[in-house]
């Protein structure tokens, strides 16, 4: 395998520091269909979304994170508000989408993203 050794990564119009791209960016993003389970395209680091039950989904990484990410985030979208919560691991991530925080009701989200950031293994 080859290395590459640069500072900085530009466009011709727009310059950014590499520390920047390696550090500070998603490692892992996925949008899919909750009720049907299909990833749109343009995921990242995604291999495939299990359906675990109703509002319940274990996206899986292709790469494995070195420890469970840093940060997460995500939103679904269903008939009405709803909410999203997001347990990260080294080579999953749970996910859960309610009608509330408290889990009252789970739901499947006819659009749903997450997002993961950290060191990839």
């Amino acid at each position: 395998m080859s290395t590459l050794n640069v500072s900085n990564i530009s466009d011709g119009t727009d310059t950014v520091e590499t520390g920047y791209v390696v550090n500070g960016s998603a490692k892992a993003h996925v949008n899919f269909d909750g009720t049907s389970i299909a990833i749109r395209t343009g995921s990242l680091n995604i291999a495939s979304v299990t359906d675990n039950s109703t509002g319940k989904y274990t996206p899986n990484f292709t790469s494995s994170f070195n420890d469970a990410p840093s940060a997460t985030g995500g939103m679904t979208i269903a008939n009405y508000p709803g909410v999203m919560r997001v347990n990260p691991s080294t080579g999953t991530c749970q996910v859960f989408t309610a009608t509330s925080y408290s889990g009252a009701a789970y739901i499947d989200g006819t659009d749903t993203s997450i997002q993961c950031c950290g060191d990839l293994a």
